[in-house]
């Protein structure tokens, strides 16, 4: 059936795969790569035919997942990291390329293939390092974004690798070539921006105006990929046109409809490359060199995860950030496949070293969803071997901080947190290890301890283990969960309230005891879904029952944690929802005017209460119920949505329409 039996093979094989890896507790990502494995040229049992047509498809997999990337990222978000992207990347394939030298001349390799050695293994890989970061719900932190500028610069530090490798003879032709590369990357970025600016959102939002669901998802997928062939057309990464492409339609209204459409594409494309890359893997080549191939994985990991974290660390990243970037990042990618391709094609690389190179990239790759979820570990480790000196404290009271509150992160959440617990005069302490947030924590006048919040001496200088409650405002899920460990080795007994950036991240602080979790985007979807319901005509019985069923099962991993007094005021706040105050005006015809509030039998008839008249320039709470109600006065009327439509009702019934017996 050629390629068609191929895809339905790879399907089936992918779907076991997957199947066992969930099943075991395993990363899907490793069931993938043992299914392609399995289906391989290199293994006997049912073969796929078309390996390099499997492949091509699965770069577009690669695009989807950097389209979808972009999506959610902005260039507000990338530009916090945008040095140790430029600057730091560049510096670390170069750290890499000189370790990689050294290996080749070790492995008794030539010069000239030790250079080529050294670039393929620089590069890290795109689809693994983001599949990874968000099967474990930490994309959007500042882990991520670092990790995401620094994939980005290597991808685009493919061109001038490929164009100057195979002139390491003669330099001279590669750095023209080079030059109408950079020309032809410039061109398009313009283009880039014009189209970004101008065609794209009037294009999109001529497609939403018919109402077509399937032009839509066609149209996302068009334009995603489409751009990445323009820059592969202009000698740029296929890949990074669709990140850039992705990038633009975040700032569109349809961003979230075309991450949700194109979510399910992208991940049956991404699930063909990581089976593409396990059909690269020679078992016969593993049996025979599994010493030297060992070897080389080995060395790979420790000394690229160390320059990972040795550049994010000397651009200023502490905390958990270069643990996490030398444990993602590690890994060889899937562009070095390409560099080793064109080396043997160049014949600057033997068939052997190009083997090895796959293997190591493939295992490696298999490896990062393991290491990755090392970084909080090492990163505890680490904070306890060596605890961090620098810790500052401001405004902290004289007489000790007992039985307070503990705000560890002073951003835009941890600030509205602080001011709050301020206006209600209870005593806190800020934790912050961010100098500028610090600085203006303290001079906000707020009790400030500078250091980082998961260090044993920074959380003894802000007395946690006196504390009453401390809350965990900081974004990143690893610092969070690091943090809640610390604290609640300090004081089992204090309850935390923390901030989740996933479901995932949820379910996971949860099993650590935390008290209370607060999703961002569960509130907002509950609130948003509330609001909807209301305007389409749902009862407000109907529609608070709705809203605590979906908050209960969302929250459902937190169940059984909360006290008498958290049930209640999620009672008495629903209650408040439900019950609100609306102004109603008497008109000169409304058989109301000229009645007292008795004799009108306001309550009888409506079951609201009337809360106060204005009238002119008086206002009246509480009116007596002899009051009368005269033209012109309005209203302040309480009860349900029902009580206060027929209230409404009532006041508009003309003078001369008999009033309905209560």
């Amino acid at each position: 059936m050629g390629i068609a039996g191929d895809i339905a093979l790879i399907l089936i094989a992918a779907l076991l795969g997957g199947i066992v890896a969930q099943r075991l507790g395993l990363p899907l990502i490793l069931g993938y790569i043992l299914a392609g494995i399995f289906v391989g040229p290199n293994s006997p049992g049912p073969t796929v035919g078309n390996v390099h047509e499997i492949e091509l498809l699965a770069e577009i997999g690669v695009a989807l997942l950097l389209f979808t990337i972009g999506l959610h990222f902005s260039l507000d978000e990338l530009a916090p990291v945008r040095k140790v992207a430029l600057i730091g990347t560049p510096i670390q394939l170069g750290l890499t390329a000189l370790f990689g030298y050294g290996l080749g001349r070790l492995l008794d390799l030539g010069w000239q293939e030790s250079v080529w050695l050294g670039a393929i293994l620089s590069m890290s890989s795109t689809a693994v390092a983001l599949k990874t970061l968000g099967e474990q719900g930490v994309m959007g932190t500042l882990s991520s974004r670092v990790m995401v500028g620094m994939l980005l610069v290597q991808d685009l530090a493919i061109v001038p690798i490929i164009i100057l490798l195979p002139e390491l003879g003669s330099l001279g032709e590669g750095l023209s070539e080079l030059g109408v590369a950079a020309v032809e990357a410039a061109l398009f970025l313009v283009g880039m921006s014009v189209f970004g600016i101008r065609v794209f959102p009037w294009l999109m939002s001529r497609i939403v105006q018919w109402g077509s669901r399937e032009l839509f998802l066609i149209s996302v997928v068009a334009i995603g990929l489409g751009v990445g062939y323009g820059t592969y057309l202009f000698g740029l990464s296929f890949a990074f046109g669709a990140f850039v492409a992705g990038m633009v339609l975040s700032q569109s209204e349809y961003s979230h409809q075309a991450l949700a459409d194109v979510g399910p594409l992208r991940d049956v494309f991404t699930m063909l490359f990581f089976v593409s890359v396990g059909m690269l893997i020679e078992p016969a080549f593993l049996v025979e060199r599994a010493g030297t191939v060992a070897l080389v994985v080995v060395l790979v990991a420790l000394v690229k995860g160390l320059i990972f974290a040795g550049v994010t660390r000397a651009f200023g990243y502490g905390n958990i950030v270069p643990f996490a970037a030398g444990l993602g990042l590690f890994q060889v990618g899937e562009f070095s496949f390409v560099i080793a391709r064109v080396g043997v094609n160049e014949e600057a690389v033997s068939q052997a070293t190009y083997s090895m190179v796959l293997s190591v990239a493939v295992i490696t790759m298999a490896l990062t969803p393991f290491a990755a979820r090392l970084a909080p570990v090492v990163y505890g480790r680490w904070r306890e071997r060596f605890p961090r000196e620098l810790m500052s404290t401001f405004n902290l009271p004289r007489e000790g901080l007992h039985d307070h509150v503990v705000i560890a992160g002073y951003g835009r959440v941890g600030t509205f947190v602080a001011h709050l617990i301020s206006r209600l005069g209870k005593e806190f302490v800020v934790v912050e290890n961010n100098p500028s947030r610090a600085d203006e924590a303290r001079k906000a006048g707020f009790p400030t301890v500078y250091g980082d919040a998961v260090a044993d001496p920074v959380l003894e200088a802000a007395g946690v283990g006196r504390a009453r409650l401390v809350i965990l405002t900081v974004p990143d899920a690893l610092t969070t969960r690091l943090a809640v460990e610390r604290v609640r080795a300090l004081n089992p007994e204090v309850r935390i309230v923390a901030r989740s950036e996933s479901v995932e991240e949820l379910e996971e602080l949860a099993r650590l005891g935390v008290y209370e979790v607060v999703q961002p985007e569960f509130e907002a979807g509950l609130e948003l879904g509330r609001q909807a319901l209301v305007q389409l005509g749902a009862g407000p019985e109907e529609v608070q029952r709705f809203y605590d069923q979906v908050r209960r099962e969302l929250y459902a991993p937190l169940s059984g944690r909360r006290a008498g007094g958290e049930e209640l005021l999620d009672r008495l706040r629903g209650a408040s929802r439900m019950i609100e105050t609306e102004w109603v005006r008497i008109d000169e015809e409304s058989g109301l005017a000229g009645r007292s509030l008795q004799e009108a039998g306001v309550r009888a008839r409506t079951g609201a209460s009337v809360v106060a008249v204005i009238r002119g320039e008086e206002a009246m709470p509480s009116p007596e119920p002899s009051t009368v109600l005269e033209a012109g006065d309005v209203v302040g009327v309480l009860g349900t949505p029902r009580q206060r439509e027929a209230f409404r009702e009532l006041a508009a019934a003309r003078q001369d329409e008999p009033m309905r017996e209560p």
